[in-house]
This record gives structure tokens, sequence and C-alpha cells, in this order.
């Protein structure tokens, strides 16, 4: 179970959990992915939601699948505007439903997309399941770090092993002149993962395709899987497995 976090918002990570998700099927794992945030969830508009989610005989609901992996969201039970305005317990009792009542089946692995932030929804997780670990993701400039930050201490205050950290962001390449453009800054993904003793997964560029893809539910790993930002997932993807694997052999 990998909780992909930030503590900031408008960072992009839902895109990177969905595309990270995909890149994890496309290397032969059987995924499943949780939206967590309640108030603001993107993931069924990422990979489609126009599906009604059905209930199995035991009274479990059953994920949507798309893409080669499962997934359940808020957004798949409510208008897309309609705003979910719960208190706190709803929102635990809502997270406890989509972790303990939904038929995942089989699966290596499911990926938590938690909202941003470190309040009901992510404290909810923490302590209801054990976490393998969390992957952080930043964009590059100072006051997203310090937010970043944040949600990092949440993870450690848990005992929670943040497994690596994403740069979504890190630069732009122009089309007309070639030039790269450090929008955001540049490297302050790298820094974090060094003071967290942590691998540092990678780097993602700005591009138009990787925001396209969410928009119209063809994430960029499945519609253009040979494109420089979906082969970068695919490194994360192998790296965040190798890291797991590695894991598992000191436990054993």
């Amino acid at each position: 179970m990998i909780a992909v976090a930030s503590g900031k918002g408008g960072v992009g990570k839902s895109t990177v959990a969905v595309n990270l998700a995909l890149a994890l099927a496309a290397e032969g794992w059987r995924v499943g992915l949780m939206d967590a945030d309640v108030y603001g969830p993107s993931v069924a508009m990422m990979l489609g939601g126009g599906e009604q989610v059905q209930v199995t005989d035991q009274r479990r609901m059953r994920p949507l699948e798309r893409f080669g992996i499962r997934y359940i969201s808020m957004a798949l039970f409510v208008g897309g505007d309609t705003p979910v305005i719960w208190r706190g317990p709803m929102i635990a009792k809502l997270e406890s439903e989509f972790l303990f009542n939904v038929d995942w089946g089989e699966l290596d692995c499911l990926i938590l997309d938690l909202p941003p932030g470190t309040g009901d929804a992510q404290l909810t997780i923490t302590q209801r399941v054990a976490l393998t670990g969390g992957v952080i993701v930043t964009t590059p400039q100072a006051i997203a770090l310090l937010d970043v930050r944040r949600g990092v201490r949440m993870f450690q205050e848990a005992g929670v092993e943040v497994l690596g950290v994403v740069e979504n962001m890190s630069y732009h390449l122009c089309r007309k002149c070639g030039r790269r453009h450090e929008i955001f800054s540049h490297g302050g993904g790298a820094k974090l993962a060094a003071s967290l003793g942590a691998p540092f997964l990678g780097e993602l560029p700005l591009v138009r395709e990787l925001r396209e893809g969410g928009d119209t539910a063809q994430p960029l790993l499945a519609a253009q899987p040979e494109h420089p930002a979906a082969l970068a997932f695919r490194a994360m993807a192998r790296a965040l497995i190798e890291r797991l694997q590695a894991s598992v052999r000191a436990v054993g």
C-alpha cells in the first residue's frame, strides 16, 4: 500500500498517482488506485468515470477498471459540480469504506492518492492501515517544498517510510526554440530527497500532453507510452519496485 502525497495542492499529485499506477501495471503488477481526496476528487476524470459503481452480493463495492488498473473515487458517486460538504467523521467513514468495503480482488499494489494537507483523510489512512510507504510529489520552488516537508513530517510521525520523491513541473522545453526553461526553479526535489535520505525517483517536465491526457481521460502513459514523460514514469516505477523488493529482502 503506497500513499502518494504532497502536503500542498496544485503540484500534480493526482497526475503522478494515475500515471505511476499505470506504469506499475505496465511492469506487470496488478494495481488498484484509491482516490482519497473527498473534497477534490480527480482520479475519475483522469481515467474516465461514466460507469456506475456496482455492488456485489456481499454488499461490497466493485471498483471500475480501465487501462488495466482498478480504481474508486468519490467522483463516481456525486455529480461533477456537486460540492462535498462533510465534517471530519464523515470523511473518515468514507475512507474506511474505500479501504475495507471495496472488492479490490487480488492486487500487488494499492496506490492511495491522498489529498493535500495533513487533515482527517491522511490521519484516517495512516492510523487504520499499515502503509508500505509514501511517494512525495513536489514542484521545485521553495514555497512548495515548505508545505511538502509538513507532509513528510506527518509520515515520519506515523512511522511510514518515504519511498521516494518526484519533482513535477521541473522544467519546460520550448517547442519553438528547443531551449529548456526552469520556470519554477529546479532541483528542489532532489535536495529534499537527499535531506530525507530517500531516493529521488526523478523529474517530470511541464508538457501539454501530460495535462491534456488528464483532461480527456486518456492518461499520457496509456495514450503515448513512448512519450519522454511516459518513459520517465516507467523509470520511476522500476525504481520504486526495486526499493520495495529491497525492503522485502531486508525484512526477510
